[in-house]
């Protein structure tokens, strides 16, 4: 099934119209639910490396890294809540906020907020979530390495297919937002 939605954006505000283009995006009422996003399959046919993310991350030349500080830096969120979701992370590798020595911790609010800054002058967005999911049962996908999130939004960036569909549609690649971003950090 191929489905096509208007270039401006069909904004539906009958509950039924939303539910039935929901289940059309899904696959219909009995059918398989299938989202495409080719941008993955590097992924899985990557070779998975071995230890934390953000500490190979933060070791290496920079894939998504937009800001080195000398304690933490900022970087692309690889699966995003929405375009521009970034992440402050300290470069020790630490699960508990209490283990923060205070200059790291000055440095995480520093460039959170200079994230914020730069988000806004770029992509102009209507507000923030800004925040931490520390350990699995608060939503932690990397419990051992703490992070902060800074995720950009916009009103009705969750509209009928997240809501009903239970799908969420990241409208620019990363690579692409990464592009857009990398000026607003200034030069590393």
């Amino acid at each position: 099934m191929v489905l096509s939605f208007p270039a401006a954006g069909y904004i539906s505000t009958r509950r039924g119209a939303a539910r039935a283009a929901a289940e059309a995006v899904a696959g219909g009422e009995k059918g398989m639910k299938a989202i495409s996003a080719p941008w993955r399959m590097e992924y899985i046919k990557a070779e998975k490396p071995e230890g934390c993310v953000f500490c190979l991350d933060g070791e290496q030349a920079g894939d998504f890294v937009l800001k080195r500080g000398r304690r933490a830096f900022v970087m692309m969120n690889r699966y995003p809540y929405t375009a521009g979701h970034v992440m402050i992370i300290p470069y020790r590798h630490l699960s508990d906020p209490s283990q923060l020595t205070p200059e790291e911790r000055l440095e995480l609010f520093d460039l959170t907020a200079l994230a914020v800054s730069a988000l806004r002058e770029a992509m102009g967005p209507e507000g923030f979530n800004i925040g931490m999911n520390l350990g699995k049962a608060a939503g932690a996908g990397i419990e051992d390495h703490l992070h902060i999130h800074v995720v950009p939004r916009w009103t009705g960036d969750t509209n009928f297919v997240s809501v009903v569909g239970e799908v969420r549609v990241i409208p620019e690649a990363v690579s692409a937002t990464w592009e857009k971003l990398l000026p607003y950090f200034g030069k590393e």
